[in-house]
């Protein structure tokens, strides 16, 4: 784990509301594996840290993809080139792919996009064969020209107005069989509905937990959740953790 501060490279909002910034953090992005996160700290009014997952890598830079919440999210969106920002990371642990897997299906809901992008990264350069299932509620989504070219997107929006109208969970059945492994990023109420699906029994179901953390390193148990192995920390056992390890 590194902290410094990293000089913000650029900043743009590519969703109405969330941000792309890419930040000069070599010592970071060295280590950085996909599904872990940094730490960031956005301002003087905000007591405590904030937890962003690393989007993408190139070389020495990491991107980070937020959505204003809050006070600190939107101190963060008003960087500008040039701007420090003070951060420490790489922490938790990342997605692991499994020795036999070649192909491997990604489950994003709205801004779950995140974490998934850095493993699709690493699993194309691996020469891994991927399908993308994107759902959001409208057509205010993360644009499809930033995706790899690689990537088979399936998209669907709650309105109709991108893909198949619908919940992106309802898709799931129509590639299970293909994906040797399945990694999510979304809101609970996506990885229940997931949980519930016989289809995945016995299939390797990876999650990134996101939640608001209070040090990231596994001090305060403020990020503490229920598995089937016990009582287990989103940042310091986490943030990704299997599906079916899970208790709801």
């Amino acid at each position: 784990m590194k902290q410094i501060v990293a000089p913000v490279i650029s900043n743009q909002e590519v969703i109405p509301n969330c941000y792309l910034m890419w930040l000069d953090s070599r010592e970071i992005a060295d280590e950085a594996k996909p599904g872990q996160f940094i730490m960031v700290r956005c301002c003087e009014d905000t007591v405590l840290p904030r937890p962003f997952s690393i989007h993408q890598r190139d070389g020495g830079k990491i991107a980070l993809l937020f959505q204003i919440i809050g006070k600190g999210t939107d101190w963060l969106s008003q960087r500008n080139t040039g701007d420090k920002v003070d951060i420490f990371g790489p922490l938790g642990n990342g997605f692991t792919l499994q020795p036999e897997t070649r192909n491997i299906m990604l489950v994003a809901g709205g801004i779950g996009i995140a974490p998934l992008y850095f493993l699709a990264q690493e699993a194309l350069r691996k020469g891994y064969s991927i399908h993308l299932l994107y759902g959001t509620a409208n057509a205010n989504r993360y644009p499809e020209d930033f995706l790899p070219s690689k990537i088979k997107l399936v998209a669907a929006t709650e309105d109709g107005s991108v893909g198949q109208k619908g919940l992106i969970t309802e898709l799931l059945l129509g590639y299970v069989d293909w994906a040797d492994q399945v990694f999510a990023c979304g809101p609970l109420l996506m990885y229940k509905s997931m949980a519930q699906m016989p289809e995945l029994k016995g299939k390797s179901v990876q999650v990134s937990l996101e939640v608001r953390m209070g040090c990231g390193l596994g001090v305060c148990y403020g990020c503490t959740v229920k598995t089937k192995q016990g009582l287990k920390q989103i940042c310091k056992d986490g943030p990704i953790f299997e599906l079916s390890d899970l208790i709801w």
